[in-house]
């Protein structure tokens, strides 16, 4: 399906720019700690235009994907259920980031607005759906014998998921009883693991070569015309007569 071939590829194309843009806005800020503060907090610096820029990229590069994934739609419309919410939970961070990207946070060492609460609770609600989703996709794909590299993709989805959950945890533990120990740390690992789950969705959606039949399984329906005539030409052959 060209539509969805050329939606993977140009979400493909924005992950590979957001993560740059993101590269850009790190490099940019010499007196903050990485190791405790936020992304978004790097976002309110001088320089952190280029941050603001990354999440607003990787959300539009998640949203032309949600349409892409009617692809994994199986006949007779098997996990259409499945296949639904995991649109509405893509959607749902994209629309996160995208809001995340236009509302900042405070600065650091500021009193927290609405604008810093909305920024937060948004990226909440996109950090949790993006793994529950990449789970529910897992559980979509086919993984029989004919389909080795997309059982393995099913399960880097599901590992992804499970990591990212954790670490969503893990950032949570930090908030609250772990007095913000490597909160900036724990963060970058999570976002480094969703925008792999995201990357690794994005390469699901583009289209891969039919696999031929294993061995002992017959071909497809038109080839059995193919196999009759050439036995008929070997017979044939064998006896000296012409068909």
């Amino acid at each position: 399906m060209p539509a969805t071939r050329n939606s993977a590829t140009l979400a493909l194309g924005g992950i590979v720019l957001a993560a740059l843009l993101a590269v850009v806005g790190h490099a940019g800020v010499e007196d903050l700690d990485p190791l405790s503060l936020t992304v978004s907090d790097y976002a309110v610096s001088e320089s952190g235009g280029a941050i603001h820029l990354a999440m607003l990229t990787l959300g539009g590069a998640s949203a032309v994907l949600v349409l892409g994934l009617r692809r994994l739609d199986r006949p007779g419309g098997t996990g259409r259920g499945r296949v639904g919410a995991a649109q509405v939970l893509l959607a749902a961070w994209a629309g996160g980031l995208l809001l995340a990207g236009l509302v900042p946070t405070n600065p650091p060492g500021t009193e927290m607005d609405t604008a810093a609460y909305l920024h937060r609770y948004a990226s909440v609600v996109a950090f949790l759906a993006l793994p529950l989703a990449g789970w529910l996709i897992a559980a979509q794909l086919p993984t029989t014998a004919r389909t080795a590299s997309t059982a393995r993709t099913a399960r880097w989805l599901r590992a992804l998921a499970v990591a990212s959950l954790l670490l969503a945890a893990a950032m949570i533990w930090s908030a609250y009883p772990g007095d913000r120990a490597y909160y900036g740390l724990i963060e970058r690992a999570l976002i480094l693991a969703e925008v792999a789950l995201l990357t690794v969705l994005a390469a699901t959606l583009l289209p891969t070569p039919r696999p031929g039949p294993l061995p002992g399984e017959p071909g497809e329906p038109g080839d059995h015309g193919v196999m009759a005539s050439t036995k008929a030409a070997e017979v044939h052959l064998s006896t000296g007569t012409t068909p």
